[in-house]
């Protein structure tokens, strides 16, 4: 074999071997790819799978702008950019109402999710300070959401409104409800103070301090804010308290005639006809079968084992 025919195999042998390895490296790159694509798509899978679920009604909490540069911005337009917002919150707070299943209170809407209602609160009040309903609402509704944003939106609106005695009154009441008897009874003394503050503003501060936690005190707050609220969602909840606050009383008083029976007769009753004369005695209003009604007229439930007395099935007394 001549020299220069071993020269052209070894180059066709080498080009061959080169070819070999190219292919043999592009099926590992495409190989790499393939399975790179697999799993970013298992991956993509696995994420979606444990995406938290969207909130379909977010969008009723996007702050557009700060509540300060929303106030500058729109001019001598203040007061509808405040309705705006205002109509917001409460479309806001409808709609998670609407969707959701399970039992709440205007007063404790904490399962409904209402994340930013105090800052859209707070965009109304700024664009409008004297935005009285805002201030009105969010004081019943904000302190079980976020204690903190309803004491600030208040305090905001003392600050812009110093001689309206009412915000005073909601002061108070959010810190009632805390437990910071004290300050309640601070908040309705500067009230009494304000012109045009009724006689009872000055003769809740002694109460407060002296038996804030008393359902003397409860019923008292209830009967001012029906009285004093011209909301209609914040006069119901007033009547709904006041009758729970009710139902609480005549438990109290079913209780004793459970126990009065038992003392005489060794054992618990059967059934409510055994105790209905002494439930008569103490002004309770009875059923056809003896069984003393709520003030949502569904008759109480009666425990015979334990000598107790509760809420009937579909009382619209609520619970807490």
């Amino acid at each position: 074999m001549s020299p220069a025919v071993g020269t052209a195999d070894r180059l066709a042998s080498s080009r061959a071997d080169s070819a070999r390895r190219e292919r043999a490296r592009d099926a590992l790159l495409l190989l790499v790819v393939a399975a790179g694509l697999a799993a970013s798509f298992g991956l993509a899978r696995w994420l979606d799978a444990r995406r938290p679920q969207e909130d379909p009604y977010a969008a009723y909490e996007e702050l557009y702008l700060k509540p300060e540069t929303a106030r500058r911005l729109s001019l001598s337009f203040n007061g509808l950019a405040a309705d705006w917002y205002w109509l917001r919150s409460l479309q806001y707070v409808g709609r998670k109402a609407l969707a959701h299943r399970g039992e709440f209170t205007l007063d404790d809407l904490r399962p409904l999710g209402l994340r930013n209602l105090g800052a859209l609160l707070e965009q109304s009040t700024a664009l409008d300070p004297q935005f009285m309903a805002a201030y009105d609402f969010g004081a019943v509704v904000l302190p079980s959401i976020d204690r903190d944003a309803a004491v600030r939106l208040v305090e905001r609106g003392i600050r812009e409104n110093p001689q309206e005695w009412r915000l005073y009154h909601h002061l108070g009441y959010i810190h009632w409800q805390a437990g910071r008897f004290q300050e309640a009874s601070a908040a309705y003394e500067a009230g009494s103070r304000q012109p045009g503050a009724p006689a009872w503003m000055r003769a809740m501060a002694p109460q407060l301090k002296a038996q804030g936690g008393s359902r003397a005190v409860a019923r008292e707050m209830y009967e001012r804010m029906y009285e004093g609220s011209t909301d209609e969602q914040v006069r119901s909840l007033a009547v709904t308290r006041l009758a729970q606050l009710t139902s609480l009383e005549e438990r109290d008083r079913i209780r004793r005639a459970l126990s009065d029976f038992r003392a005489r007769a060794g054992r618990c009753p059967a059934d409510w006809r055994e105790v209905a004369p002494l439930l008569r005695a103490v002004r309770l209003k009875l059923a056809a079968d003896g069984a003393p009604l709520d003030p949502s007229d569904v008759p109480y439930a009666l425990d015979a084992a334990a000598c107790d007395v509760g809420l009937g099935q579909g009382s619209k007394i609520p619970k807490r």
